[in-house]
């Protein structure tokens, strides 16, 4: 099994449109089984998608409306002209920058079986950006195993606390039998006792230092907006993760979309990792 997670910045970037066309052209190369996006964005303005041109797409939630620039949307579809069809879901958070629609999204190659949605923020307002959900699947050849996309706050946010946003999470994922959590953690793996100590000490495993084969793991290179003031790094953070509920045996853990392996797309670089899938 082959898995992506991504923060991808989508239409706020500069050059949007050329960094789509790379983003699949990857995808279409690597066909990862599960994705995890993370501010996977449309704009509130734009035409909304009729339902029949919603190929492979799974609701989360009743009043999502998908518009005509939904990254993940436009990123299913043109895989699709590519020979690569995706199912896949989409939950929109909080508004972004005054203007997006900004949320978070799963996409698989298998069918999905059942999403699910926890708030894990203490502010359900879809206009305050300290909004927090999780956004999960399971498909239907292994409904036992879930994959969530995640983007949790800061460690030291007076309102939003990370310790108060992980405990919700932990809590609710001993539900699960497999889970795996992906996405941006906003909490770097270098700083001590904080968000990354708390979620290794809570019984999880981190499938980079569990990988047989891997890179250096940065995912930010230098400081982004949120760490201006919290972080000084000239080497960069590794900040977006994927742990697993349970030891699993991942072959590999490599960093895509950096500049050395696959072109830049995003202020964050991805992680994919591959694992043996074992009995359930």
């Amino acid at each position: 099994m082959k898995l992506l997670t991504i923060n991808t910045h989508s239409l706020i970037e500069d050059n949007y449109g050329q960094k789509l066309e790379a983003f699949v052209k990857v995808l279409s190369e690597e066909t990862p089984d599960i994705i995890a996006l993370q501010e996977a964005n449309q704009s509130q303005e734009a035409e909304i998608v009729p339902e029949s041109n919603l190929a492979g797409y799974c609701p989360c939630k009743k009043t999502a409306v998908i518009r005509q620039d939904n990254h993940v949307y436009n990123t299913v579809r043109l895989l699709r002209k590519c020979g690569v069809n995706y199912y896949w879901t989409w939950l929109p958070l909080k508004c972004g920058y005054g203007k997006y629609d900004e949320g978070i999204a799963v996409m698989s190659r298998e069918p999905i079986a059942e999403t699910n949605t926890l708030l894990v923020s203490n502010t359900d307002d879809y206009s305050n950006w300290k909004t927090r959900r999780l956004l999960g699947i399971s498909t239907v050849s292994n409904p036992d195993e879930w994959f969530y996309s995640v983007h949790f706050g800061w460690w030291d946010d007076e309102q939003e606390p990370f310790e108060m946003q992980w405990k919700k999470t932990d809590a609710y994922m001993k539900k699960h039998h497999t889970v795996w959590l992906m996405g941006d953690f906003n909490n770097p793996a270098q700083i001590q006792d904080e968000g990354y100590d708390m979620i290794r000490k809570s019984g999880w495993h981190d499938s980079y230092t569990d990988a047989k084969n891997k890179d250096n793991g940065i995912t930010v290179k230098g400081v982004i907006d949120g760490w201006r003031n919290k972080i000084s790094s000239s080497e960069g953070m590794r900040i977006d993760h994927i742990w697993s509920g349970r030891k699993e045996k991942i072959r590999s853990c490599r960093v895509v979309f950096n500049g050395k392996e696959y072109p830049v797309i995003s202020d964050h670089y991805g992680v994919m990792i591959e694992y043996e899938r074992t009995g359930l």
